[in-house]
């Protein structure tokens, strides 16, 4: 072997030193039985129940989404063909991005191949072509958002997690005359907490700043059509650019911004992510418009969503589990340990046929290790019954720490 793999097994060594080497658990989605699925470790297959997908509408098995991805694939083929601006724009992409201007009422809409090259090209062009812009950024941003303003070059702010005082304070401080972005998500994705976005939009109305909102852990779920949080509120015209996926509620996979047709037209000019890359296939592109349109017309999902998202809140406050927030249908319980994580994690897997994923460090900080935990849509009642019986039957045998009694009995009520 050449020397300089010397350096990358050393690498490799520091990973496994540090308990950040990835290992994946073989999970087959059964269609139609999400979120009953097949695991394959070691070579040995096993029934279980998904508890940490992203698909938390369970839109990715929904009839209509695979009849239209099917129909589609009959018709298109399987790829795109190419990048949008040489061979690969297609109808269907013409279309979802039609229809995703109308959810989140803007003039227009662009799709990119994830949700990372949305956040991660829109934001290099946006803050890095406004000449003079300083960007605000809570601290807690997604990786994406972090990757896009380091390669868009401008002048950062960081402001503490949620603090819309914070935020203000470091507007204030900056220079009146140069242009202002703020960017924020709305529902963050390892806490499960819903950023102050009145505040927010308040803030950037009073100094004229432009606001960028990652709504991807909202759009499908949360306010009227599945528009997002904004959207619930009754704030969605305040931000000024929406950024969305279609891999998590949508069931698909894809990202997108929405927002004034000049701004799309100059991320459509200018973004690499999206100039630089092969388009979605217009079975993927047709199968999240099916998922688009069924859920702008449908509560049926996010009602269950909300009713299993609350079920086990009070479940978990009762037994004094630990977790982070109980402002969304993202449930992180938190361990607080690596170790203990995984072994939770395991314990789960191995005995009840319970597969939910352990949380560990950079995803989030070392100490504040969690088992993230979404109860969807397609999950039973029974299910989330069982789920929590099952964590804390764990929990005792490994003594883990338990919340105050306190704020379990005052959050204990449905």
């Amino acid at each position: 072997m050449p020397h300089y793999f010397d350096a990358l097994r050393q690498l490799r060594d520091d990973l496994e030193t540090a308990g950040n080497r990835r290992e994946f658990l073989e999970v087959g989605r059964l269609a139609g039985r999400f979120p009953a699925a097949l695991s394959n470790c070691d070579g040995v297959p096993a029934d279980i129940s998904v508890w940490c997908s992203n698909d938390y509408l369970g839109m990715g098995q929904h009839p209509g989404v695979l009849a239209a991805m099917r129909d589609t694939l009959t018709e298109s083929g399987a790829g795109a063909g190419g990048s949008r601006n040489i061979a690969g724009t297609n109808a269907w992409h013409v279309r979802l991005e039609r229809e995703l201007a109308e959810l989140h009422g803007k003039a227009d809409a662009l799709l990119f191949s994830s949700g990372y090259a949305a956040n991660e090209g829109s934001l290099s062009v946006l803050a890095g072509r406004i000449e003079g812009c300083v960007v605000f950024s809570d601290e807690r941003n997604h990786a994406s958002i972090i990757d896009g303003l380091r390669h868009s070059g401008a002048e950062k702010r960081i402001f503490r997690h949620n603090d819309a005082a914070h935020l203000e304070e470091l507007i204030v401080a900056a220079d009146p005359a140069r242009p202002k972005m703020i960017v924020t998500e709305s529902v963050y994705s390892m806490d499960g907490d819903i950023a102050p976005l009145a505040q927010i939009a308040a803030i950037a109305r009073r100094y004229g700043a432009m606001t960028f909102l990652d709504e991807v852990h909202a759009v499908g779920m949360y306010g009227p059509q599945g528009a997002g949080i904004a959207a619930d509120l009754g704030i969605a015209d305040e931000f000024t650019v929406v950024m969305g996926t279609l891999a998590k509620a949508f069931g698909t996979t894809g990202g997108y911004i929405a927002g004034p047709a000049d701004l799309i037209d100059v991320v459509r000019g200018l973004a690499r992510s999206f100039i630089f890359t092969t388009a979605l296939p217009p079975a993927l592109a047709a199968g999240a418009l099916a998922a688009v349109r069924h859920l702008r017309g449908s509560d049926e999902e996010r009602t269950r969503l909300r009713a299993n998202a609350t079920l086990m809140h009070r479940l978990l406050h009762a037994r004094r589990i630990p977790f982070l927030s109980d402002q969304s249908h993202i449930i992180s319980v938190l361990v607080g340990d690596d170790a203990a994580s995984r072994r939770i994690s395991d314990l789960l897997l191995e005995r009840h046929g319970i597969y939910v994923q352990a949380i560990n460090a950079p995803s989030v900080p070392q100490g504040r290790e969690i088992l993230r935990v979404a109860p969807g849509a397609v999950h039973s009642t029974d299910g989330v019954h069982g789920f929590v019986e099952a964590l804390d039957s764990i929990w005792r045998e490994l003594d883990q720490r338990r919340s105050p009694a306190s704020r379990a009995t005052a959050s204990a009520t449905p």
